[in-house]
């Protein structure tokens, strides 16, 4: 069962997305207007990647997406962190 979400579990934006962000004032923008767990869910998403490549892919992604108005990534079980059966595998 899903913990409810906690302040706890949020993660810090990377600097790559960061970089993303501040280069583009519209992306800037629908990124605010998400929930804080909207962000945390694509911040998780995207740091999860476990090759450059990919997590390159889910940035560009991300930028897509949320400029069409996605408040989540697609096809994304939702952060591994705030569940209580996998805290035992993350430092809290």
């Amino acid at each position: 069962m899903t913990q409810p979400a906690s302040p706890d579990f949020r993660h810090k934006t990377p600097s790559d997305l960061r970089a993303v962000l501040d280069a583009n004032a519209q992306l800037e923008t629908k990124w605010k207007d998400l929930t804080s767990l909207g962000r945390n869910e694509w911040i998780c998403w995207i740091t999860s990647a476990k090759k450059q490549e990919t997590r390159d892919k889910r940035l560009g992604r991300l930028q897509e997406e949320v400029l069409d108005g996605k408040r989540r990534p697609c096809c994304w079980p939702g952060c591994p962190h705030r569940r209580e059966s996998a805290q035992k595998y993350f430092d809290r």
